[in-house]
């Protein structure tokens, strides 16, 4: 039993070149075209999964429009006299009737709906994997190089240990002194004489007790407190008890008793 022919028309329909150097990711770009009038579902595989990044890896390709693949070669150390054995497949079908819904999607990525179909209904087109090296790429291959195709090793250099300046500053320590020291320390001590206050004798009349005189005497002796906050104010001139009028009355009687005598 023969197979459908493929309906999708693949460019490049046979081969995925990726140009190196390969010390980093190389994308290659397949044009998925759909000149039907129906709705064709794709899905990409190939033979090195772990190599490779394929977005979108399916999908559905409307009639008479196209989708674009890009395929992503991830780095690696290319070793030209290995043989590369990587290849691709497009497989495709028409959608079935009455459209695409959210749960045929989620079979059509978990391979599901392709299992389950009708494998006379499967289209599939082969591509292989070309490797290309640049021109530089191929001079430095030619004179015995081969260091140019692998990857720089990820892992950094060793820090080389700068000693830091001592920031912490050296206390001398005292000896511990033995038991021997310590008891001769303590005679040394014991032999000084204390320092006895220089406290003056009291006088002979200290010790008389004191009597009512010495008290009188002291404080006549003694200014009073309030004395020390004296103000610099002149004195104020004390007024008379009695008001000038009562002179002036007294006067008035006294001559007019003595006006009467007279008369």
């Amino acid at each position: 039993m023969s197979k459908l022919e493929q309906v999708l028309i693949l460019e490049p329909s046979g081969e995925l070149k990726f140009k190196g150097p390969f010390t980093e990711v190389v994308t290659s770009n397949l044009k998925l075209n759909n000149p039907t009038d129906k709705r064709v579902c794709f899905k990409v595989k190939t033979t090195a999964p772990r190599r490779y990044c394929v977005r979108p890896n399916s999908g559905v390709v409307e009639p008479s429009s196209s989708i674009n693949v890009s395929v992503m070669l991830q780095p690696f150390d290319y070793d030209p006299q290995e043989k590369n054995k990587h290849k691709f497949m497009v497989q495709s079908m028409f959608a079935p009737e009455g459209g695409i819904d959210n749960e045929t999607m989620v079979n059509m990525v978990s391979d599901k709906m392709w299992k389950d179909a009708d494998q006379t209904q499967l289209m599939d087109s082969k591509l292989k994997c070309v490797f290309e090296l640049p021109p530089e790429a191929l001079q430095a291959l030619a004179k015995g190089k081969t260091n140019v195709f692998k990857l720089e090793s990820s892992t950094p250099p060793p820090r080389k240990s700068v000693s830091a300046p001592s920031i912490i500053k050296r206390v001398p320590v005292r000896p511990i002194k033995n038991d021997l020291d310590a008891a001769k320390e303590a005679k040394e001590v014991a032999a000084v004489p204390p320092v006895k206050p220089n406290i003056p004798k009291p006088s002979p009349e200290a010790k008389r007790p004191v009597t009512q005189d010495d008290g009188l005497r002291q404080r006549k002796a003694t200014p009073s407190d309030n004395q020390t906050f004296t103000t610099e104010f002149a004195p104020v001139a004390q007024r008379s008890a009695i008001p000038p009028v009562l002179y002036l009355l007294a006067a008035l009687i006294l001559g007019f008793i003595l006006g009467k005598f007279i008369l």
